[in-house]
């Protein structure tokens, strides 16, 4: 792929990971307002909804990031709503990429940064996204650099784990809110 010929590309984080994120946010939160109302927590029910509806808000704005690749510039963009009051994108020519350093997580996990020749400030390279092995091949294109060693942070099948487990816990909690509801009437 030519810079004359690179038309631009849109990448956004994997169907399988949102989907997971949100099946997994979903069975943590949903039976809360349930055992409050058996429980008799002093907080009530309705502002237990609104919260999980917030924190479902503010999640499916963190798992719509894109990444946006033309001829000129990389960028990580964020829905506006989302952009403006926790997570603000950020765009680099590729002529200001200098490197890409590794870093590793808490974790264990291995990540890179886009270093820009003025070395102020490291931007994350986006690892979760569909077309990822696209993504880095634009990479090295366009900056030159390496990228043979970059791999995902995560494989799909830990994704899948998550999923099989988080539609188990579903399964649970839908035996704890019929129990709550059984027991409350």
């Amino acid at each position: 792929m030519t810079e004359s010929n690179l038309t631009t590309k849109t990448f956004y984080i994997s169907f399988l990971i949102r989907f997971t994120l949100l099946v997994l946010y979903l069975a943590l939160t949903i039976p809360l307002p349930f055992l409050a109302e058996v429980t008799m927590v002093e907080i009530p029910s309705v502002a237990l909804w609104v919260g999980i509806g917030l924190g479902g808000i503010m999640l499916m704005g963190a798992l719509s990031e894109r990444v946006i690749v033309d001829s000129q510039t990389i960028q990580v963009t964020y829905p506006l709503f989302f952009g403006q009051i926790f997570r603000r994108g950020w765009a680099l020519g590729w002529s200001e990429i200098k490197d890409l350093k590794l870093r590793t997580t808490g974790q264990g996990g291995l990540v890179y940064y886009f270093v820009p020749h003025s070395e102020e400030k490291a931007y994350l390279l986006p690892m979760r996204v569909a077309g990822f092995a696209r993504l880095v091949k634009i990479v090295e294109d366009k900056t030159g650099i390496d990228t043979t060693d970059i791999r995902p942070l995560s494989q799909p099948w830990m994704y899948l784990i998550l999923l099989v487990f988080s539609i188990f816990l579903l399964l649970v909690d839908g035996w704890t809110i019929w129990t709550a509801l059984t027991m409350n009437s």
